[in-house]
């Protein structure tokens, strides 16, 4: 029998659904049978409907989620947290190695695939669920750990991440003099055998009669060990790297000040919240495109930039049939879109309810793989012209990652007219690119954090305190890396914490938990009712079958292939190093089966009841509200009117 309603006194509010009407609502599992009310929900709610379902949780009054100002401050903080350096310092040079357009066949293949599915995936998920990347999984609960899995992930990310600002800062303030340092040998950082330029072609008679070091005369045998000035300002000024990772050395204090800088600009950026970082993303996410198309323009009257342009694009049709290639393609998806981190989730989560985030993951997508194509041009323009002023083939200066920013680029822009201004120009760009996807990257930590929290424990300034002690300790933790082995410490997180093995595993596991524990046709249902129609059919088809299995096979390609961590291809770390960068890797993979056998082992009941309740959602206030789209919010309901209607919740007010 249905439960009488409560006196009008008792300001009780029973949410009810027209069966006959909207059959489809039950079919959803909204009724408590099929789910409970989120502890952070209404207070005071307890009890079970007429089919005998499951309890309906209770807890502190429901303190409702801040929204996006606009819907372009979502899109504007996606571009800023999706496109960042990866597009710029690493895509470039996956097309040039993996056979130029070709590699866009792989590419565009695996965004299809893989990329966007997930991506809508991530933000479809929060945004349906009000809630960051560890309630988010509320949806079903005993798979709670890939919220703590996102969380170590983007963690270790935002800690290591915001040493690459560090460094372009640090070269962005040595930018503005007359001279840059990295283009001369008379530093106190040069050592004897650094040598400003070095023409290959002079070499054809193995000798080089006018290149001079220390006043006198050297065969090219003997500058087999010459260096580059940006080489020695690079590895002896800033990095002042040791011999391994057992020699930690002195701290570079000049680095740690700006080390600090960024982090105080980073906490400025998102301790109000989404009100705040949705403005400040419409600068940081679109002045790098404006600064990408001035060095393009400059790029391109360079001498030698058609023959860069023509190496980063001319297709290498043998390479298709090389798994490399196909690997590159998917691991590159996966950085470039920041898939696995929970930050998009986060994002997605401040979204109204209806918005069509279908749209948005499509839109997205394009402006993400459109930047990496188009970062190219600008990238291999410049190289071209620094392979034509060193009389080398371009393959010779083709350079990804931290080599590119800090060593070809550098040497780039200080052989151009007015150097420094080129120089003071990409580095902005450069601490633009990364300033946006660090802070929206804390964001989505701290948004996580949060939501643990439920109302009871509010606190004016909650916020404000937990952004200042998730920066504090990254920044403790970032020390170790502005020291003389700080270079080695980087890398072990790079490699390890935040790498393609721990992004495909947890991009695995996201698809397995909508698709197969939740159900597919389900999350599809959910979706039509925020964005008012149904998607595809080919997303359901990804999430179920395709997606998983090219993540698991990009990820068993990966451990098939493991190869120990170098620096330079020369120091080879440690064993014990590698035992810690594994611990950082598993730190976070692991989060997913503790967490399940440890809530399925502390659950009563048999094996079916056991996985019945922890595969049961707990659903959000909002839910309740939004997802009866014949009755009216929540304020406009009528205590007791229960007219050939059933009983879903009953709530005190």
């Amino acid at each position: 029998m249905e439960k009488p309603a409560r006196p009008a006194s008792s300001c009780s509010v029973v949410l009810v659904e027209e069966t006959k009407r909207n059959p489809l609502l039950l079919s959803s599992g909204f009724a408590a049978a099929n789910g409970s009310l989120a502890g952070g929900g209404v207070a005071g709610v307890t009890g079970q409907d007429k089919r005998g379902g499951g309890a309906i949780g209770t807890g502190p009054g429901y303190q409702e989620r801040e929204t996006w100002t606009r819907q372009m401050d979502f899109i504007m903080s996606c571009v800023g947290f999706a496109v960042g350096l990866g597009n710029v310092w690493r895509f470039p040079y996956l097309c040039y190695k993996n056979g130029g357009g070709v590699f866009l066949i792989p590419y565009l293949l695996i965004v299809f695939v893989g990329g966007i599915p997930i991506f809508f995936l991530e933000i479809a998920l929060g945004q349906f669920m009000k809630a960051g990347s560890i309630n988010v999984w509320n949806i079903a609960p005993l798979f709670k750990g890939l919220g703590y899995a996102s969380m170590v992930i983007v963690f270790f990310c935002n800690t290591y991440y915001i040493m690459v600002l560090a460094w372009g800062f640090y070269y962005l303030i040595k930018s503005f003099s007359s001279a840059l340092p990295w283009s001369t040998c008379d530093n106190e950082w040069n050592t004897p055998n650094c040598l400003e330029t070095f023409h290959h072609l002079h070499c054809s008679n193995a000798s080089l009669a006018n290149a001079t070091v220390g006043g006198a005369n050297l065969t090219c045998a003997d500058l087999a060990d010459a260096r580059s000035p940006i080489i020695e300002f690079w590895e002896n000024k800033v990095l002042n790297i040791s011999s391994g990772l057992d020699q930690p050395g002195r701290i570079n204090w000049e680095l740690m000040l700006c080390l600090m800088a960024v982090w105080v600009l980073v906490y400025f950026c998102v301790w109000k919240g989404v009100k705040s970082t949705g403005k400040i993303v419409y600068f940081t996410a679109t002045f790098p495109y404006v600064v990408l198309i001035i060095l393009l323009v400059r790029g391109v009257t360079l001498p030698g930039a058609y023959n860069g342009i023509m190496y980063y694009i001319k297709p290498d049709w043998s390479k298709l049939e090389e798994a490399q290639v196909w690997i590159d393609a998917g691991t590159q998806i996966f950085f470039s879109y920041a898939i696995g981190l929970g930050a998009l989730t986060a994002l997605g989560s401040y979204n109204r309810f209806n918005n069509d985030c279908y749209k948005d993951a499509f839109v997205l997508a394009l402006i993400n793989s459109g930047t990496s194509f188009f970062s190219g041009f600008v990238v291999f323009s410049i190289l071209g012209f620094m392979a034509a002023e060193q009389g080398v083939d371009v393959s010779q200066v083709a350079e990804s990652g931290p080599g590119l920013a800090f060593i070809a680029y550098p040497k780039a822009v200080s052989l151009m007219p007015v150097a420094p201004l080129w120089a003071a120009l990409f580095f902005f760009m450069l601490l633009l690119l990364g300033l946006d996807s660090q802070f929206v990257g804390v964001e989505g930590f701290v948004t996580g954090i949060l939501d643990l929290f439920p109302g009871k424990y509010y606190h004016r300034y909650k916020r404000e305190i937990a952004v200042a002690i998730c920066c504090l300790l990254c920044f403790i933790i970032d020390l170790s890396m502005v020291t003389q082995g700080g270079m080695y410490v980087f890398q072990l997180f790079d490699y390890y914490s935040a790498s393609g093995m721990t992004l495909l595993w947890q991009s695995f596991w996201e698809c397995i938990v909508v698709a197969w524990v939740y159900g597919a046709d389900r999350f599809m249902d959910d979706v039509a009712r925020m964005i008012g129609y149904r998607p595809f059919p080919w997303m359901k088809w990804c999430w179920s079958f395709i997606t998983p299995c090219v993540c698991m096979g990009i990820f068993l390609f990966h451990l098939v292939n493991y190869k120990p961590l170098t620096y330079n291809t020369v120091y080879v770390y440690p064993w014990w190093g590698e035992v810690i960068g594994w611990c950082l890797a598993l730190s976070s993979m692991l989060c997913i089966p503790v967490s399940l056998l440890y809530k399925f082992f502390r659950a009563k009941g048999t094996i079916r009841e056991r996985w019945a309740h922890l595969t049961s959602p707990v659903w959000g206030p909002h839910h309740l509200e939004y997802m009866a789209p014949d009755i009216g919010p929540l304020s406009s309901l009528t205590p007791g009117s229960d007219d050939n209607k059933v009983i879903i919740f009953e709530s005190v007010m």
